[in-house]
């Protein structure tokens, strides 16, 4: 069966609002000969005239009056579907979005996203998953909306990022704890006892690299897959944990931070979406909403 030539459905829907050729003629801005031609594929589509002269008149046939009550609405909704989308009305919008972060993210900067959504939009919903790898299954099946993480070789080329914050590694203690008074070089760094964090269980990582440049090797006593389990520990313990400064700030209070004596290279936060929502108005408000967040939070999240 051939695919039916949708333009004939508007021509259809003005000829027979019009009952006349050459009045559908005038309205679409066809020929004489374009219109009698576009009738003659109508009729052989449809398999009926269409209409017929009656006398110096022309009257729609049975088929026709039948056809008349649906092609209106048929038409409306195909130029609804072909038209550009309206402009995106927050306050009208009800939506639930998934986003897949880090707890450290959601504590920082969950509550002033929230806030923001909600202000603008009520009807929003978001839901928040932990991030456990970089699989982009979850955004390419729909299932997660945005993710937030590092890009790196790892990350699927086919998915949309933009660059949020930079931040860096810093070290942290519970008060009281030896490492948080007086100088803090690589040396006495390395001594401590150490919390690692890793999603994928690797206690290695740039952290160690760059104490290997220097001669040096730290004791890492546990590994776990979160910030805030790392500081938790940290917390409660003469562990030291070694976290991302501006993804735990909220996670941080009241412990001792401390700028990492080495250097290590600064990582780079980005949104992750794919690329069927690029255009989405929706989608795009939310990932307006992060930007505008994370922004406004630049004072409190601390220097990067």
């Amino acid at each position: 069966m051939s695919t039916p030539d949708l333009n004939l459905l508007v021509t259809l829907e003005v000829l027979l609002e019009e009952g006349s050729v050459a009045g559908a003629a005038r309205r679409l801005r066809l020929s004489p000969s374009a219109m009698s031609r576009a009738l003659s594929r109508l009729r052989e589509t449809i398999g009926d005239p269409l209409l017929i002269r009656s006398g110096r008149a022309l009257v729609p046939t049975p088929r026709a009056i039948e056809l008349r009550e649906r092609v209106g609405p048929l038409a409306q909704e195909v130029r609804a579907v072909l038209r550009p989308a309206e402009a995106l009305d927050p306050a009208r919008l009800a939506r639930a979005f998934t986003l897949r972060t880090t707890e450290g993210f959601v504590e920082s900067l969950g509550p002033a996203l929230i806030a923001r959504t909600q202000r603008e939009a009520p009807g929003v919903q978001l839901r928040f998953l932990p991030k456990a790898d970089k699989d982009s299954r979850l955004l390419r099946e729909g299932v997660v909306d945005l993710e937030t993480g590092v890009v790196d070789r790892e990350t699927s080329p086919e998915l949309r990022t933009q660059a949020l914050f930079r931040d860096r590694d810093i070290g942290v203690v519970r008060e009281g704890h030896p490492l948080a008074r007086g100088r803090m070089t690589p040396a006495r760094y390395a001594a401590g006892r150490h919390v690692a964090f890793s999603r994928q269980g690797e206690a290695r990582g740039r952290i160690d690299e760059a104490l290997e440049a220097l001669g040096l090797t730290r004791a890492i006593v546990t590994v776990v897959g979160g910030f805030a389990t790392a500081l938790a520990l940290a917390r409660a313990s003469d562990l030291v944990a070694s976290v991302p400064e501006r993804h735990t700030a909220t996670l941080r209070d009241g412990m001792v931070s401390f700028a990492l004596p080495f250097a290590t290279p600064q990582i780079t936060v980005s949104m992750l979406w794919h690329p069927r929502l690029d255009a989405d108005p929706a989608h795009r408000w939310l990932r307006g909403c992060v930007r505008d967040v994370i922004a406004a939070g630049g004072s409190t999240l601390g220097p990067t």
